[in-house]
């Protein structure tokens, strides 16, 4: 992304120079909020599955909460004296990630894809707190109270990927296509599909004892059909 221009003005106390600084964090970060924006829409759409009006659900608070910090991004923008640029032009050309890779697909899958997508957005909401903290504590608290909100998200998503062990289905998964795979509810199912049975040789001794039994029949036949 290519740094904005200095501002001719900046809020009271931080010098343009640092208000051009925080104003290159917050246009990524107004990226990512717009991009996850319509992630969360396009995953809205795609879900199938039994777990359908759920997830559809439960994905429309999130959309909206995220356009709200969408929007409190752009009006500090423009407060420290930048302009903020919400086009998709703008978001494609200076973004420094991929889009959202999976389509149609069971509501869980998205969800183990989602919560990759959740944290690398908390994660580099936190990088840009740790370096808005040392210019702009307003920026800094800004940025802190999209965090509260995000994790919370992220943590509604965990829930459905969760087992009672505590443990994540999509543990491990460094892509949204393996993410996906890993929470699909039929890897699930066959992760719980008992193995098939083999069956197993009888024990020496019972092998022994029929075929003892069976030359005894032979013997008692034959002896019939002689004295016949």
């Amino acid at each position: 992304m290519s740094p904005a221009r200095t501002p001719r003005y900046t809020v009271p106390g931080l010098g343009v120079d640092e208000g051009r600084q925080v104003i290159d964090l917050l246009t990524l970060r107004l990226h990512a909020l717009n991009d996850l924006a319509l992630t969360l829409k396009h995953i809205h759409w795609n879900v199938v599955g039994p777990h359908f009006i759920a997830v559809h659900e439960m994905l429309d608070p999130q959309t909206a909460a995220v356009r709200d910090m969408a929007d409190a991004a752009a009006e500090r923008i423009s407060a420290l004296g930048g302009e903020p640029n919400g086009t998709p032009g703008a978001l494609v050309r200076e973004r420094t990630w991929d889009d959202y890779s999976v389509g149609r697909a069971d509501a869980i899958a998205h969800l183990g894809a989602l919560d990759l997508v959740y944290t690398g957005i908390i994660e580099d909401h936190r990088e840009a707190v740790e370096k808005a903290g040392e210019i702009d504590p307003v920026t800094e608290d800004l940025l802190i109270e999209h965090l509260r909100g995000l994790e919370q998200f992220q943590w509604f998503v965990r829930a459905h990927l969760e087992s009672s062990s505590g443990t994540l289905s999509n543990a491990g998964a460094d892509t949204e296509e393996a993410a996906a795979e890993a929470a699909s509810p039929k890897r699930a199912a066959a992760k719980r599909a008992p193995a098939k049975k083999t069956a197993l040789p009888a024990p020496a001794k019972k092998t022994a004892a029929k075929k003892t039994a069976k030359k005894a029949v032979k013997k008692t036949t034959a002896s019939r059909r002689t004295t016949r």
